[in-house]
């Protein structure tokens, strides 16, 4: 591909892609396709000889494009947003063109620098106080483990990495069961093990750990010769918006002297309104606090934030600092690549300088509380109806709800999901509330209306009726 044909084609996947979304509404949230559809679509084996890119970008149309879930459909109401506002895909492009590779200062300076700037403005817009620093992770999966590898390197004084875990004191996390299987994941690639995740149990509307018995865990786990090493927070988990008292998680940390991680992966977000803030009272008590930009902020995936107290023990778990990546003759500089699992470094942070600057925090602050007040009206309008029931009440946009039925109810509300998804004009997901199934509903994309969340009254309704005849 020469420069002309970069350039026409550079602008026609522009074109495409602004058509693409502004097409968004009259295409069915979820592909009608079947397991395997796509894959018995595409040419069993690699070209020998070049093709034109006009079959190329053809195909793409005909095979590809029919067989995604469009993730940017203001009817998009499952799991939560991975919103990519257009400005902050303009930006990708750019860093797309550029391809750099920042995991050095050297390698990309301006890289490094902005990703420090844009980690304060952040800090700024969410309330927190001076003396936290951060990074911008790929998500919070990353970000989780990277603290769940702190908690663990600072209770075994650092000599997890180097001795391993054989012959040590047994490392103990604690979460209750609201938060995300991220946790479970860290958990076992940090090599603590799934049995030493201790899940404490939970009280209250917003499903929080229940400190007394936080503490009492650790006692416990201190006189049986095992090691605290962390506590896992969680404000807006996944399934219905578990939200800690994180004031009393941190003074039951500060007393044990544990690392305490909070993740507000979607949540925090919404802490950019003053008016939310109230929910992670006590987040700037942390050791470390992860939110997803790329979740309701408009940030285009990957871009996950963490804020860290102590840089310092973050990079003396994670640093490796061979010759041929060290920076002579500079001081003072950040190397993200030392803050991060991965060595390699996308420029994550220029999307967030675009969507900032492009939108001013008063634009998004109004579209989280749109969205936090169409939710809430949904939650009372299906609460009204006969047949319906809120399972667990609002926590910003989030809520669940179940349809009455006679006989399986559990069966029936799948039914009634399968049915609103097969619908095809918004898209839910399912999960279980103490045992039973619950329909999850969450506003949450970048350009959902008002009348978008009508129209997931009617479609729930309207399916729910006809399950029901």
């Amino acid at each position: 591909m020469n420069s002309d044909d970069f350039r026409q084609w550079s602008r026609r996947a522009a074109d495409w892609g602004v058509e693409y979304r502004s097409s968004l509404r009259e295409r069915p949230v979820r592909p009608l396709v079947e397991p395997g559809d796509i894959f018995r679509s595409i040419e069993a084996s690699p070209p020998e000889a070049a093709e034109p890119m006009e079959r190329i970008f053809a195909d793409f149309e005909e095979k590809i494009v029919p067989g995604m879930t469009h993730w940017q459909h203001p009817r998009f109401f499952a799991y939560f947003p991975a919103n990519a506002a257009p400005v902050s895909v303009v930006a990708e492009y750019l860093v797309s063109a550029m391809a750099a590779q920042c995991m050095l200062w050297q390698t990309s300076p301006a890289a490094t620098e902005l990703e420090t700037r844009i980690v304060d403005w952040l800090r700024q817009a969410l309330g927190l106080p001076e003396g936290f620093s951060g990074v911008i992770q790929d998500s919070a999966s990353s970000a989780t483990l990277a603290a769940v590898l702190t908690m663990r390197e600072r209770a075994l004084d650092w000599q997890g990495n180097k001795q391993g875990l054989a012959g040590q004191r047994r490392p103990r996390i604690y979460s209750s069961d609201q938060v995300h299987t991220s946790i479970d994941r860290a958990i076992w690639v940090s090599g603590i093990g799934e049995d030493n995740l201790v899940r404490i149990p939970v009280t209250g509307r917003f499903r929080a750990m229940d400190t007394v018995a936080l503490e009492a865990a650790i006692a416990a786990d201190r006189e049986a010769g095992m090691l605290p090493a962390g506590i896992i927070a969680s404000v807006g988990g996944t399934s219905t918006g578990g939200t800690d008292d994180v004031a009393a998680v941190a003074a039951v940390a500060r007393r044990h002297g544990l690392y305490l991680h909070v993740d507000a992966a979607w949540a925090g977000s919404a802490m950019i309104c003053p008016e939310f803030r109230h929910f992670w009272a006590g987040a700037e008590l942390a050791d470390s606090i992860v939110f997803n930009p790329h979740k309701w902020l408009g940030a285009q995936f990957d871009c996950s934030m963490q804020f860290i107290r102590q840089p310092e023990d973050l990079v003396r778990t994670l640093a490796i600092k061979p010759e041929f990546l060290k920076t002579h003759g500079r001081d003072g500089i950040i190397n993200y690549s030392e803050w991060s699992v991965p060595l390699g470094r996308r420029f994550r942070a220029l999307k967030l300088w675009f969507l900032l600057r492009a939108h001013g925090l008063e634009a998004l602050r109004s579209m989280i509380r749109n969205h936090v007040a169409w939710s809430e009206g949904l939650a009372a309008r299906l609460k009204g109806e006969p047949d319906f029931e809120i399972v667990t009440e609002p926590m910003l946009s989030l809520f669940s709800f179940r349809h009455k039925a006679t006989g399986d109810a559990d069966d029936h509300n799948l039914r009634l999901v399968n049915a609103i998804n097969d619908d095809g004009r918004l898209y839910l997901t399912q999960t279980r509330v103490d045992g039973r199934v619950a329909i999850r509903f969450q506003v949450g994309q970048f350009e959902t209306t008002a009348e978008d969340v009508d129209t997931a009254f009617t479609v729930i309704c309207d399916c729910a009726r006809s399950l029901s005849d």
